[in-house]
């Protein structure tokens, strides 16, 4: 079965699920992860899409609500991935 493609809410590429992250709304604020429950907005693994998803409100906006977003989710995509 292929893997479900999404759009980045920061660029709008489209890409896999298992290319981009994952966020979600959690008590008002913005949370990563997969296996967090409700609607999810996806961005690209680029600290810019990040920044431009937040500088626009696009979290909000794909999530339905407003969030808060933790500046240190940034170190997300700063920080080298666990192999």
């Amino acid at each position: 079965m292929a893997d479900p493609v999404r759009r980045c809410v920061g660029c709008g590429r489209r890409a896999t699920q298992r290319e981009l992250l994952r966020f979600a709304a959690q008590d008002g604020n913005l949370v990563q992860g997969r296996g967090v429950p409700g609607r999810g907005a996806y961005t690209c693994r680029r600290l810019v899409c990040f920044e431009r998803a937040t500088a626009q409100r696009g979290f909000a906006r794909v999530l339905r609500q407003s969030v808060r977003v933790d500046p240190a989710l940034a170190r997300l995509y700063t920080e080298e991935p666990n192999v």
